[in-house]
């Protein structure tokens, strides 16, 4: 496994990209009930809408490539996909 990306994404959220052999994963702790998470995927790009307080947050990022699988767990988005 090779860590290949952390940082932090405006609101504090930490972004983590995980490249393996045969895919790869991108993980945000985004720190919200996961109700208030809406998450598309276009291509090679994720599109992330929070909704707090009555207020809508987007966000999008660059993935490794085309997404296979997301799920939102406990506040933490997590996108996967094959190499």
């Amino acid at each position: 496994m090779t860590t290949r990306q952390t940082r932090s994404v405006g609101d504090g959220s930490l972004l983590r990209r995980y490249e393996y052999d045969d895919g790869w994963v991108v993980a945000a702790d985004v720190g919200v009930d996961d109700e208030s998470i809406s998450v598309d995927t276009v291509g090679d790009t994720a599109i992330v809408v929070i909704e707090r307080d009555e207020e809508s947050v987007e966000s999008e990022f660059e993935l490794p490539g085309e997404a296979r699988d997301v799920s939102v767990t406990n506040g933490v988005l997590t996108i996967e996909g094959d190499r």
